[in-house]
């Protein structure tokens, strides 16, 4: 209660049979398709493959960036886009996990409530469970915010941050038979034995954003408890999840056993303050962590606007073929060269080096990427045209060396990762 008071857990009996069976399924079909990865991660500048395979679903054009490796969503089916998916039962996966999402979504704001994380003075005579009820329902309607608030009793600044911290986008997936592992690392300070995912915080969230995890480990006959009472410490058959506070080995671990269909909830600021790992059982495990991605930088919204923004600076002459640049102002020029790396190395280059994997289950991704590499191709142009204007006779000497100096930074970091991309 009081170190890891912020730690939610529930037992697969509060949720519905429905939902246990749809995401159940779900996961399965996914295996059975191929659809699940280990990821190519970079760690202090070596490359490792993952021991847990992956796949990450969410809103369409939303991404995922972990140990500077880009996750790009498998779309889940979204009112106003048309997804294409390579079979129905990877269609049924998705519309299961976004169910999934929803119910975990309410949970969340429940748990917040119920642990007075929102308390504000205009709600301290309001009952939490009336809250939670209202909360639940306001959700399940899905009504707008401001229509809605007159009921929940809750100001509309707290309203619209939890639900900006609780609205999950994406879904990592993950995957594990530990049988099929010839090494697990051993949990090194507490003795809690075999670990699937070492400690760590997860990254890339939006600040004290929930993470909610629903677990399903495939349990057969040999997975059940392995004869409890002989076992000191946890049951080494038995799936867990870790927990520590950040930097201290005095206080006690806990380790949590995580039976088939289980979720947790790691609220407010837990991510941040404690960590996690994943301790490894007999069976194999699938899991569904739901996350709020800080994914400002990290939409195709996003890096379409960063485009359109740099290719403002391209004139095209009336015979269409004759291209030239409106402006050499070291600031625009600069900007330009700074979108074009980011358009190579964050989308493109991340994109395909992963392989044409996402395939497996969609092609949502091949028109945006085509598109992506299109504006690309014209900002190849638009450095070419910098560096041919740089080398006139007839630019002032003091103009040209601005130019160089606003530029030479960015184009020396763009062959310094094309080189390692390469390598890659």
């Amino acid at each position: 209660k009081t170190k890891y008071s912020k730690l939610i857990f529930r037992k697969s009996d509060t949720v519905p049979e429905e939902l246990h069976q749809m995401v159940q399924e779900g996961f399965l079909a996914l295996r059975k398709h191929n659809c699940f990865f280990q990821d190519l991660v970079r760690i202090k500048g070596k490359d490792f493959v993952t021991p847990v395979s992956r796949i990450l679903i969410g809103n369409p054009g939303c991404t995922y960036k972990y140990l500077n490796t880009r996750l790009f969503t498998v779309p889940w089916p979204a009112e106003g886009y048309d997804i294409k998916y390579c079979s129905p039962q990877i269609h049924d996966a998705c519309k299961a996990l976004i169910k999934l999402n929803d119910y975990l979504h309410i949970e969340a704001v429940k748990a917040l409530q119920g642990q007075n994380l929102f308390e504000t003075e205009e709600t301290k005579d309001a009952t939490v469970i009336d809250r939670e009820q209202n909360f639940a329902n306001f959700l399940t309607k899905k009504e707008s915010v401001s229509k809605d608030q007159s009921s929940c009793g809750v100001p509309e600044g707290d309203y619209v941050s939890l639900k900006n911290r609780t609205s999950y986008n994406v879904t990592l997936l993950n995957y594990m038979d530990p049988l099929q592992m010839l090494y697990l690392k051993q949990e090194p300070y507490f003795g809690m034995g075999n670990m699937a995912v070492s400690w760590h915080h997860d990254e890339n969230l939006v600040e004290r954003s929930t993470v909610a995890v629903y677990s399903y480990s495939c349990e057969g006959s040999i997975a059940e408890e392995s004869n409890e009472q002989n076992v000191k410490g946890r049951d080494p058959a038995v799936w867990h999840i870790g927990l520590k506070v950040a930097w201290d080995i005095e206080t006690p671990g806990l380790a949590v056993p995580l039976h088939q269909g289980d979720f947790y909830l790691m609220l407010d600021d837990l991510n941040a303050t404690h960590q996690h790992c994943v301790l490894a059982g007999y069976s194999p495990r699938f899991s569904s962590t739901h996350r709020v991605a800080e994914c400002s930088r990290g939409t195709l919204e996003y890096i379409f606007g960063q485009c359109e923004l740099a290719l403002q600076n391209l004139q095209t002459g009336s015979d269409s073929m004759a291209l030239s640049l409106k402006s050499l102002e070291p600031a625009v020029v600069k900007q330009a060269e700074e979108i074009h790396n980011e358009v190579e190395f964050e989308w493109l280059r991340q994109f395909w080096f992963q392989g044409k994997r996402y395939l497996k289950c969609t092609d949502w991704w091949l028109k945006p990427m085509a598109k992506l590499e299109e504006f690309w191709r014209k900002m190849e142009i638009m450095t070419s045209l910098v560096l041919s204007e740089v080398g006139k006779k007839e630019q002032i000497e003091k103009q040209r060396k601005e130019t160089i100096s606003s530029i030479l930074l960015v184009l020396t970091e763009r062959q310094k990762l094309r080189k390692e991309w390469a390598a890659r």
